[in-house]
């Protein structure tokens, strides 16, 4: 089995971005990205897809500090696309996103799991540095 831990970064936010991927076998970033112009919920969705890209087709545990997209993913999205992809109260933000990932989400063997950040969990630190390095090297 994968495991992966993710994180990502912007700032300022909105600003430029970075996210990155951990896998847990090696401890050392596996890959990672940004873009000049995004946000902090964008950049932690961007490792969440690599992340399941990267599993392929095997059983993976993604492991994140986003709430938000554990939600999004295990929560609302099933409620959105029931309602083509509309929901009370707005617009879905970053709905490409979500699309995207909730199909790959819901066509791949993956488990989330909620991590506390910045609470002195090494590959979750890890997972932080190399997003905000990937950031700083835009």
């Amino acid at each position: 089995m994968n495991i992966f831990y993710t994180d990502g970064s912007a700032s300022p936010n909105p600003g430029p971005g970075g996210w990155a991927i951990i896998d847990v076998n090696t401890k050392n970033p596996i890959k990672s990205g940004g873009e000049k112009d995004t946000t902090n919920i964008r950049m932690e969705g961007t490792a969440l897809r690599e992340a399941i890209k990267l599993a392929e087709n095997e059983p993976t545990e993604i492991r994140t500090d986003s709430e938000f997209w554990i939600n999004v993913l295990t929560k609302w999205a099933p409620a959105w696309e029931a309602n083509d992809w509309h929901k009370k109260g707005g617009e879905i933000k970053n709905l490409d996103l979500v699309k995207e990932l909730y199909e790959l989400y819901k066509t791949h063997d993956i488990t989330l799991k909620w991590v506390k950040g910045h609470a002195g969990e090494e590959l979750n630190e890890l997972a932080d540095t190399a997003a905000n390095e990937a950031r700083k090297s835009l």
